[in-house]
């Protein structure tokens, strides 16, 4: 037994086992002690369109509720900004709200807005939010400084200690879902599923493409070697994609126009991925791994399909921003469910593919074919 214990394979073996159980524990701890402990980092908006208690109720929310409150937005604006993500939730109340409080048989609704093209999580808690906020602005009205407002607006005192014992009937609440996902758990987590599925297959390959390029370049002028397998990495990352998609689309269908658009988005990933996961291979070949899973794990959470931007730790917030797989998660909400920047999130995708080809063709330069002048030597 000892023998297995000094040999270099079961050694790496034991490394690869305690190392990935310290980076995925911590980093997946670290990472999702987001929630709730930065939910207030998310963004509501309330647009008030009533003059009266209307007012007062969005005074008394700026103190209850925990998020970063907009409140100069038209209802218009607060659709936009909840169609690019930028708010989590709107609150409208109407401009005729106090005046249903006030009349026999009428019942004041206040609107709420979701976006559900986010993550499931995120989609939970504002349902909650929007649940606690109807039951807080019962609550309020049910007070004695409630039925001094009415009474400051001429309202008789008889009637408006009527009308607060009978409000509890008087409130709707109408939720409004916008961008919905199909039903089904599979259907709100396939953005990260197809995105993940991706780009590990991109990683893995990245490391043998390296490995075949170290091997071909001996063989070959220095930089056709690096662009054949750049040629090879395009068809690759054109062809590859059409296997997980087809796989999904079988289970949830959707249109040929979004599988054309899906397809095109997972063939930009992949080859992007493919890049990226290169970097770390060319610069330190199979030690390159070592790097790439915590690189990976971290952008599980980095990616935006758990926890929205607004609320990740620092760190993975910054690595949203250089993270293919953020940039992919996102344009895969758009093109299944619907929502706003994809343009934004398209060049986002393409700058770091880019930037990450750039700094493979530097590494290549930098680094001498070693092995072409041994085989010279030893001809000689």
């Amino acid at each position: 037994m000892s023998a297995f214990f000094k040999n270099k394979a079961i050694k790496s073996g034991i490394f690869m086992m305690v190392f990935y159980q310290i980076i995925m524990i911590g980093i997946f701890m670290s990472g999702y002690s987001a929630i709730p402990k930065n939910i207030s980092n998310l963004s509501v908006a309330i647009v008030n369109e009533d003059t009266q208690s209307g007012v007062q109720f969005v005074e008394q929310m700026k103190k209850q509720l925990p998020f970063k409150l907009v409140t100069n937005d038209s209802l218009d604006q607060a659709k936009k900004e909840l169609e690019d993500r930028e708010v989590h939730l709107i609150m409208h109340i109407p401009q005729d709200f106090t005046q249903k409080l006030s009349k026999q048989g009428e019942k004041a609704k206040l609107d709420f807005f979701i976006n559900e093209s986010n993550p499931a999580a995120i989609n939970s808690s504002m349902q909650n939010v929007a649940d606690q906020i109807s039951s807080k602005l019962t609550s309020q009205i049910q007070t004695q400084s409630f039925e001094g407002l009415l009474q400051g607006m001429k309202v008789p005192a008889d009637q408006s200690k009527q009308m607060v014992e009978s409000v509890m009937t008087k409130i709707t609440s109408n939720i409004v879902i916008t961008n919905p996902a199909p039903t089904g758990m599979h259907n709100q987590m396939a953005p990260m599923f197809l995105t993940m599925a991706s780009y590990v297959g991109a990683m893995i390959y990245s490391m043998m493409s390296i490995g075949a390029l170290n091997y071909l370049k001996t063989n070959m002028n220095k930089w056709k070697a690096f662009l054949s397998l750049q040629g090879v990495n395009l068809v690759l990352s054109i062809v590859a994609p059409l296997v997980g998609l087809a796989i999904y689309f079988a289970i949830q269908g959707y249109s040929a126009d979004i599988f054309f658009k899906m397809w095109m988005v997972h063939a930009l990933e992949l080859f992007v991925a493919i890049e990226f996961t290169s970097i770390f291979c060319l610069a330190f070949g199979q030690a390159g791994m070592i790097l790439n899973l915590p690189l990976l794990l971290s952008q599980t959470i980095a990616s935006g399909a758990v926890l929205p931007q607004e609320i990740m730790p620092g760190f993975f917030k910054a690595l949203s921003h250089i993270s293919p797989m953020f940039y992919t998660v996102h344009l895969d909400y758009n093109m299944l469910f619907g929502g706003g920047k994809t343009s934004v999130y398209l060049l986002g995708l393409i700058l770091v593919g880019v930037v990450a080809l750039a700094i493979n063709a530097i590494i290549h330069l930098l680094k001498p074919v070693k092995t072409v002048q041994i085989a010279t030597q030893s001809a000689q």
